[in-house]
């Protein structure tokens, strides 16, 4: 029997699709490379936690609310790195069903290539490229990662995606965590640039996974309501964090434009459209994301949890400041 080892830590966040989450488990019972797993519940309603506690070998993080994706995932990376020690973390939404070889695949081509983060072939029901989820190859990337991208037989990418992304350990640790004021869409952005910046980032398409998504629809689909996330976060990511460089952001902030644009052209019900840009933008230049500390209060482990590993992280950012400004200090 291929006995899960904590090397590679899978998390998945869970929220009201039971059965959608009992195909993922299956499949990372079935993979070549088996990770130990993590399931953070994101107060479902639906006897998903119930799903996840019957399953050998799973580790359950109930949390009492729902954090959304951005907080879900956060929850589990700091349980990954507090309570363990793994090399890598392998992030999943519950609608996300890996080949039996996905794992094997990330961790091939990640360990070759000194990445820091990598991400999926992600493919629809149909086994057509899922058009959410198409890489797109860093504008930025160097003579040198772009060669050595292809040796690995992937893409020197910018950004991934939670449908599918290995994070070195190390790298996370460095970073930090997930924004969970995020709540959803465009969390996964921020964050994988922000782990990426300064460090290489892979795709790799001989790991596949199936995205159970309920249509084939692209990132410019009517996203109805909840339009209000992605003009908020967008304007959080570009005006607030770190996670891109000045010319970067002007590109993706362009990119991103050019999508609101091609939403409003093909919706059906502009008005909603029109209220989540108004309430986004509000929100978006008005407020900043809280501290994860204050997000996440009030959810015991998880809580405490999300406090060490970013009170650690701080630590490192700091130490690595005063070094930088101190160069002749360690010697």
């Amino acid at each position: 029997m291929n006995t899960p080892n904590t090397r590679a830590i899978a998390v998945v966040v869970a929220y009201n699709r039971r059965e959608l989450l009992a195909e993922v488990l299956d499949a990372l019972d079935a993979q070549t490379v088996r990770p130990h797993v993590i399931v953070v519940d994101n107060a479902s309603s639906d006897g998903s936690g119930d799903l996840a506690r019957d399953r050998a070998g799973v580790e359950l993080i109930e949390l009492a609310r729902n954090t959304g994706g951005a907080g879900g995932f956060a929850a589990g990376l700091a349980i990954a790195l507090d309570r363990h020690e793994p090399e890598w973390v392998w992030l999943m939404d519950d609608d996300t069903v890996p080949t039996p070889t996905a794992l094997e695949e990330l961790l091939r081509a990640a360990d070759a290539g000194d990445v820091a983060a990598a991400g999926s072939r992600v493919v629809w029901t149909d086994g057509s490229e899922h058009p959410m989820n198409t890489p797109r190859e860093n504008p930025f990337a160097s003579r040198e990662e772009r060669l050595r991208a292809a040796r690995l037989g992937g893409i020197a990418v910018r950004s991934t995606s939670f449908v599918s992304m290995l994070v070195r350990a190390e790298a996370a640790r460095e970073a930090g965590l997930p924004i969970a004021d995020y709540f959803i869409w465009n969390d996964d952005f921020e964050y994988s640039t922000r782990v990426i910046r300064g460090r290489f980032g892979l795709h790799v398409p001989a790991s596949v996974v199936v995205h159970k998504t309920k249509a084939l629809a692209s990132t410019d689909a009517d996203p109805g309501g909840r339009f209000y996330y992605e003009v908020r976060n967008k304007l959080w990511m570009f005006r607030r964090s770190a996670s891109l460089g000045p010319l970067e952001k002007l590109v993706y902030g362009a990119s991103s434009i050019r999508r609101w644009i091609r939403t409003f052209a093909r919706s059906a019900d502009r008005a909603v459209l029109r209220d989540g840009l108004r309430r986004g933008w509000h929100d978006g230049t008005r407020f900043r994301p809280r501290p994860n500390a204050d997000a996440l209060a009030g959810l015991g482990e998880a809580s405490d949890a999300v406090a060490r590993v970013e009170a650690a992280a701080a630590r490192q950012a700091a130490a690595g400041r005063s070094a930088a400004a101190n160069p002749g200090a360690a010697t």
